[in-house]
């Protein structure tokens, strides 16, 4: 039988089908009974899921992060779609087509790479481009650089996702470039290259997308700055050191990417550079992220739901197709 995914369900939709479980969390109700909190997911999205009545016995064997069948029924709460289970079997992984559950990325992952390599063939500066390179040259890290999500959820939450987000804001560099003539090009391709690079060290996404115990200790931003500065201790052990004002600008630009203390960097973007790579990022993941939620959204109408990450709802209507 066809696999039912998460966009396709509405709700009332009876359900009886394998999913992803991740994050299953045991809880009290206000009159003390238990149930299970927990996500099910597929390629296609992710959705809060209740089960009610449970047990410690029953929660015990649900795994964090595995495949179970589930037997229940959708439903709107608080305009948002959820599913609550009546029965729950976990099922192991040869039981599933993992390409039903893991997203991947619709472009060319090879022909991605080779652009990409392409861009940042463009710099010229001589200790940037041995930084660069360093990691070009690691082949174990740019397979992983290649498979890895941009992210857990917010945007580009797939397979290859990083690699697309990675390529796409440097191609937003390449079309900017001329019109802001003083900009130092070479950091911002270095900087946009490996703005992200911890991505690989900072998630697992074996059959979810999930953080590592390092990653959820330390985040990416600070592990990619180690890398960069692993790498430059390198450089400098073989002979070529990289100047230290020039390693400072590329790693003041990775700690300010994501713009403000809010969102978890450590320093404000201080730098053109440093505000050009935070500007370029936050437009991409947007655009992505919205194009995302348009898609899978499940309500009725020309607004999706209430977007808790944009503080808004989105509009739909694509008005010159009309």
């Amino acid at each position: 039988m066809a696999h039912l995914f998460i966009k396709d369900i509405k709700p009332g939709t009876n359900i009886n089908d394998i999913y992803l479980v991740t994050q299953p969390v045991l809880r009290p109700t206000t009159k003390g009974d238990l149930y299970i909190a927990m996500y099910l997911s597929d390629k296609t999205g992710k959705v809060n899921c209740r089960m009610w009545q449970a047990t410690e016995s029953l929660y015990q064997q649900i795994p964090s992060e595995g495949f179970v069948q589930i037997r229940g029924k959708s439903e709107l709460y608080q305009n948002a779609l959820q599913i609550v289970v009546n029965d729950i079997l976990v099922v192991g992984q040869d039981k599933v087509n993992l390409a039903d559950y893991m997203a991947r990325t619709e472009k060319d992952v090879p022909t991605m790479y080779n652009r990409l390599k392409e861009i940042l063939g463009k710099i010229t500066h001589p200790q940037i481009k041995a930084i660069v390179e360093a990691f070009l040259y690691d082949k174990d890290l740019m397979i992983l650089f290649c498979n890895a999500p941009a992210a857990m959820q917010m945007h580009h939450n797939f397979l290859g996702g990083l690699l697309e987000h990675t390529l796409n804001m440097l191609e937003v560099g390449e079309a900017i470039y001329p019109l802001y003539p003083k900009i130092q090009k070479d950091l911002v391709r270095a900087a946009i290259f490996l703005h992200d690079i911890a991505k690989t060290k900072e998630l697992s996404y074996k059959a979810a997308i999930s953080y590592t115990d390092t990653g959820q200790l330390l985040g990416h931003i600070i592990l990619g700055t180690q890398m960069v500065t692993q790498v430059a201790d390198k450089l400098a052990a073989a002979g070529k050191p990289v100047n230290g004002p020039i390693l400072d600008n590329l790693l003041h630009i990775m700690v300010s990417h994501h713009g403000s203390y809010e969102f978890g960097s450590p320093k404000l973007p201080a730098t053109p550079e440093a505000f050009m790579v935070n500007y370029i990022d936050n437009l991409d993941a947007k655009m992505n992220q919205t194009a995302s939620l348009i898609e899978n959204d499940n309500s009725e109408g020309n607004w999706t739901g209430y977007q808790k990450s944009l503080e808004t709802k989105l509009y739909r209507m694509r008005v010159l197709e009309q």
